[in-house]
């Protein structure tokens, strides 16, 4: 079991009265309507404050991917938000390589894994989730090996177009063994470790994505509860996309259309 990391502690200031939750969004060329989507959803959201819990992009290989034309794109929509709102940004398992220089060009600040936030008298636990997948063993040893400072910086002395070419055959292999499965079959938070954690952080609430199985129920213990958040795709099959919206009167799902 592992033991519960010191957090990031994020206090929401009086005069935020909106804060969203978005997740999974696997930002690539390849989404144009979830890209334009979320461009829309930027530009009107009434949030004081946009948390983004991990997988913003589909892959990250290093923070000069921002001045490629897809992802420079997304940098100017991403920095209109981050100027008017408070924009935050907590790596996945996709893009766990989104550095300082990215979040400065998109006026983001970084959301460590775990945050306690406080907001609205509530005290929650945000993760990205595939932390505590604890029975995704062969990703658990991916995800040490590549969260290494040595591994990510020999990764990151390569040319980028190299470090493009192992991410797209990275991704090629994900697809292929996520053909072997189904959604039922994916691994999910381990439950009795998440009790744990969130016991250590004080909050009877805990915010994930990465599962891909939008949900809001009790968990882990009495009085406690979880918010799975949704992955996003307007571009292929059942269209998919809502923001988990909280207030001061509770939390609410917003689904979104495709542009």
């Amino acid at each position: 079991m592992p033991p519960f990391p010191a957090p990031d502690i994020l206090y929401a200031p009086p005069s935020w009265r909106c804060i969203d939750f978005i997740s999974d969004l696997h930002l690539h060329e390849d989404l144009p309507r979830t890209t334009q989507a979320l461009a829309n959803y930027l530009a009107s959201t009434p949030a004081d404050a946009v948390l983004m819990l991990g997988d913003i992009f589909e892959a990250w290989v290093g923070d000069d991917m921002r001045t490629q034309p897809y992802e420079a794109a997304c940098v100017h929509f991403l920095a209109q938000a981050g100027t008017r709102l408070h924009l935050g940004m907590m790596v996945g398992n996709r893009d766990f390589l989104l550095g300082e220089d990215m979040l400065t060009d998109c006026h983001a600040h970084r959301l460590a894994a775990p945050t306690v936030l406080h907001a609205f008298g509530q005290t929650l636990l945000l993760i990205h989730g595939d932390e505590l997948c604890l029975t995704d063993t062969d990703y658990l040893r991916f995800r040490q090996q590549v969260r290494h400072p040595a591994w990510q910086s020999t990764f990151l002395s390569h040319p980028l177009q190299a470090r493009l070419a192992q991410a797209r055959q990275m991704r090629e292999a994900s697809q292929m063994k996520q053909q072997t499965q189904t959604p039922e079959t994916w691994a999910d938070v381990d439950e009795s470790t998440a009790e744990q954690w969130m016991r250590a952080a004080g909050a009877a609430t805990l915010i994930h994505g990465h599962t891909h199985h939008p949900a809001d129920q009790p968990f882990a213990f009495e009085g406690a509860s979880r918010h799975v958040l949704s992955d996003w795709d307007l571009d292929h099959g059942s269209p998919r996309a809502q923001i988990l919206r909280l207030t001061a009167t509770g939390f609410e799902r917003i689904p979104l259309a495709s542009s």
